[in-house]
């Protein structure tokens, strides 16, 4: 299921303003990648044009090139729709439909895709995806239930199990964990390194611990001012990045000089 990502030459525009600039990246498949660097560095932008979120916002466009598995996102003719249908977000915040049920806010992806099935196959389309996001032991008894009704946490895990219910090929984590205490935060860890191996990872993080255990690959993004382009300044194994980078400015970031 998972795909290889490769960027090419991309900028970023919101209007005439350059947000991001010149990234080129390949992500392979089955693979956590992390992206770290200060705020306002262009980290959430780029990983939004991943699956072409940010075009939900009024002026912002692209150059460049984001292939997955060869196919262009931004080619002609492509529908956005089906690109986040295939690469799926979890993002900062946990955000459960608060009128919805578990059971619900699992299918809702599902039936925004127009996607009608029998009662037995969604029963166990919401099963096998809350078994995925590790959830379904500890709400199989109140599936019925608010989802808004669950901790931070598992309303998380939640959000996971309804981005995996539509069967995408990448996820994209944006902070998935930094509204989470540090019991719901490994939770969530374990998880990406079990989800690994069906799809391609991609999670922005400002935790440097957080980007060490759980990634295979870390790119480091930095800004020189403001109003200046975010820039990717390395991208290595995350052995190398947190022990031997070959930038200074990677290394005083990750050792916790500046950021």
């Amino acid at each position: 299921m998972s795909k290889r990502i490769e960027v090419r030459d991309l900028d970023v525009y919101y209007g005439t303003f350059r947000a991001v600039e010149g990234v080129t990246l390949t992500i392979e498949p089955r693979t956590v990648t992390a992206f770290i660097g200060p705020s306002g560095c262009g980290k959430s932008t780029f990983i939004r044009t991943l699956n072409r979120m940010h075009e939900v916002i009024p002026g912002a466009r692209v150059d460049g090139e984001v292939l997955i598995d060869g196919n262009n996102l931004y080619g002609p003719g492509v529908d956005p729709v089906l690109v986040r249908r295939q690469v799926g977000m979890v993002f900062q915040r946990p955000n459960p439909f608060p009128t919805m049920s578990i059971r619900e806010n699992v299918l809702a992806g599902v039936r925004l895709n127009n996607t009608r099935m029998p009662k037995q196959e969604a029963d166990e389309l919401v099963e096998k995806s809350l078994m995925g996001a590790n959830l379904w032991n500890e709400v199989k008894d109140r599936l019925d239930k608010p989802g808004s009704g669950l901790s931070g946490g598992q309303q998380q895990r939640l959000c996971i199990a309804r981005t995996i219910a539509v069967s995408p090929e990448v996820i994209l984590m944006d902070e998935p964990c930094s509204a989470l205490d540090p019991i719901s935060t490994l939770a969530i860890e374990d998880l990406i390194e079990e989800l690994k191996t069906e799809y391609t990872i991609v999670i922005v993080t400002h935790n440097m611990q957080q980007a060490s255990r759980v990634s295979d690959k870390t790119a480091f993004f930095n800004i020189e001012g403001t109003g200046k382009p975010g820039k990717l300044i390395e991208y290595d194994d995350t052995t190398t990045i947190f022990s031997n980078p070959s930038v200074k400015a990677t290394e005083d970031y990750v050792s916790g000089k500046f950021g």
